[in-house]
């Protein structure tokens, strides 16, 4: 395991969410984190064919994900299985395209929203109440994003754009606390 002080992320915010349950200060937290510090770095792991998911921390109250895009690559359209996400960016920008999903029956006729981006400090917010979404980095360059999840999450709903098809995902990590996971 590497000590680094991307660890200790974990006490303000496990304190917070102890504190109120729906986290109001967490932004603040994940703000200040991503603005001033560069101890992300020991734990990125990027892959040639897709994104990572990096877990730095999970625990009763959260899931904390260092997030590691390469040029071209993006999450599938997705929900968050009722939880609050929030997501700062520590490198490069990051796009966020949210979508709207009128069901019929087991389908989902996806209507984009509109896209948002966010730079290195930045702060973005979502839940299912708010809308789907996928991201993915800007510009044809690498991007890495720190994402906590209010509760940990098991599996997810994935929505193709195309068919509208909905399928559940069982969610996995690339790496746990550094440690790159054996496949």
């Amino acid at each position: 395991m590497k000590t680094s002080s991307i660890l200790d992320l974990s006490r303000p915010l496990t304190a917070e969410f102890e504190r109120d349950p729906k986290g109001s200060k967490i932004a603040q937290i994940l703000q200040e984190y991503a603005r001033s510090k560069q101890c992300w770095k020991d734990f990125a792991l990027f892959a040639p064919s897709v994104y990572t998911r990096n877990l730095i921390e999970r625990n009763e109250w959260f899931e904390l994900l260092l997030l590691c895009w390469d040029a071209g690559q993006s999450s599938p359209i997705h929900n968050h299985a009722g939880q609050n996400c929030w997501m700062a960016v520590l490198e490069g920008e990051i796009e966020e395209v949210q979508f709207d999903c009128p069901k019929t029956d087991a389908r989902c006729e996806l209507v984009q929203r509109g896209t948002k981006t966010y730079v290195p400090g930045k702060v973005g917010f979502i839940n299912d109440d708010i809308a789907l979404h996928l991201v993915r980095p800007k510009h044809g360059r690498r991007g890495v994003s720190l994402h906590l999840y209010s509760r940990p999450i098991e599996t997810c709903q994935l929505y193709d754009e195309a068919t509208g098809t909905i399928v559940m995902r069982t969610m996995a990590y690339h790496s746990i606390r550094g440690s790159v996971v054996a496949k």
